[in-house]
């Protein structure tokens, strides 16, 4: 399965959600794109969601740029799975274009719950 993995800027990200995914067994089952992973280089998302099966967002700050690439999502029919950090209050307006939401406290739950949620998909 293709997944698109979108989060705020602002979230340490590279140390709370990509170290943990690519040190998952989710990386060896499907193709993982994280946007960010290579610094100072331009990514097209619109292009690369249109081609996915599902987007991840981490939710727990918000973020403009990842409104706009979960527009893209939803205008695509792409399912979206919407993570976020215990303690966080994620914008009521993601459940206009998801269902699922996440809550987890620690990287094991995050990867735990979300390979759970991924399994419910079909390609």
């Amino acid at each position: 399965m293709k997944i698109y993995v979108s989060h705020s800027k602002k979230y340490d990200f590279k140390n709370e959600l990509y170290l943990p995914l690519r040190s998952s067994k989710l990386n060896s089952l499907h193709e993982i794109v994280l946007p960010h992973e290579e610094s100072g280089k331009q990514f097209n998302s619109r292009d690369y969601i249109s081609t996915c099966d599902v987007v991840v967002a981490e939710v727990s700050l918000p973020a403009t740029g990842q409104g706009i690439e979960l527009g893209w999502a939803d205008a695509a029919r792409k399912p979206i799975i919407c993570l976020y950090k215990e303690g966080s209050d994620p914008a009521g307006s993601l459940k206009v274009v998801s269902k699922t939401f996440i809550e987890y406290s620690n990287s094991n739950e995050m990867i735990e719950k979300l390979s759970q949620a991924l399994e419910t998909i079909k390609e």
